[in-house]
């Protein structure tokens, strides 16, 4: 019988990059969330499916989300609790704004030191910053083995997993010892479909400040009735984290500058499939120096 995993993903609510406008930037550098829809990070939702995988493999494992953000991010896990997950964990706290890949890997290092998972895995990376940074810095800051550009879990036993990574001109089979930690890329398997049962089972999950805010409805009752229905929401304080390595205060990287780029279209030009057509282009081609 294969041991019993606890296997957390980070996952991240990201704003939708397709509709970015003037106002997706604060003054300060930083994405303007409010002014953008926000959607489950892609390759997340990629490591969630490798991670609910390893659920259907191991009999008794869990799986559980752990993202940091403002209240609204619960959503995510909500999300994954329809797709299989059996729980999460929202950081949140005025103080973990504004956090660079460093700060925020520092601030999820602190929460999974408390959790004690024996799988971590993310997504490669996330669409509103792209540094595939943040799983990695993790793996550093908890001295895990990691495995990166993850796209099939080959097999699984107590003391290991093997898998199979995606890399730039093929692909290779590699093994790491539990406790490790996996990113996982978009060409891996998309992630299951919400299930109908159980959204039923899940739709009330909610963190203690959201009940809080449903006062003493029907909702915040039932919600408060059931434990399984509880998602944690953990602040600085919570997690035992040093101030000075969170938020804008703990992240070296700045953003110097922002540039709105508006591509336009200015003329079209019908061209026939004859000899003297296709040469005048490959001459103004060659001429504004597009080729050559």
């Amino acid at each position: 019988m294969k041991k019993q995993l606890k296997i957390v993903v980070l996952a991240k609510q990201v704003p939708d990059t397709r509709n970015v406008g003037k106002d997706a930037m604060t003054a300060e550098g930083t994405v303007n969330r409010a002014a953008l829809p926000a959607i489950f990070n892609p390759e997340d939702l990629n490591a969630l499916e490798q991670a609910l995988y390893i659920k259907d493999l191991c009999e008794g494992s869990t799986v559980h989300i752990l993202t940091m953000g403002p209240p609204r991010a619960s959503e995510i896990i909500r999300d994954a609790m329809f797709r299989g997950a059996d729980g999460g964990y929202l950081l949140t706290d005025r103080k973990f704004a504004g956090a660079d890949t460093l700060a925020t890997s520092y601030a999820l290092s602190r929460a999974l030191l408390k959790i004690q998972p024996d799988i971590i895995v993310a997504g490669r990376q996330a669409i509103d910053g792209d540094t595939a940074q943040v799983g990695p810095q993790v793996a550093e800051k908890l001295g895990l083995p990691q495995v990166t550009y993850a796209e099939e879990i080959v097999s699984i036993d107590d003391k290991q997993v093997v898998i199979k990574r995606r890399l730039e001109h093929g692909t290779e089979v590699v093994s790491a010892p539990l406790p490790m930690v996996m990113t996982v890329n978009a060409s891996a398997p998309e992630c299951r479909p919400q299930n109908a049962k159980r959204i039923m089972k899940y739709k009330y999950a909610m963190t203690p400040s959201e009940r809080a805010a449903a006062g003493d409805s029907q909702y915040a009752r039932i919600a408060a009735a059931k434990d399984y229905l509880e998602i944690f929401e953990w602040s600085v304080a919570d997690v035992d984290a040093d101030d000075n390595q969170l938020g804008l205060l703990g992240s070296p990287t700045k953003v110097k500058k922002i540039e709105n780029i508006v591509f336009q279209a200015k003329e079209a030009k019908k061209l026939t499939g004859c000899d003297a057509d296709i040469n005048g282009l490959m001459v103004e081609l060659i001429a504004n120096h597009t080729i050559g």
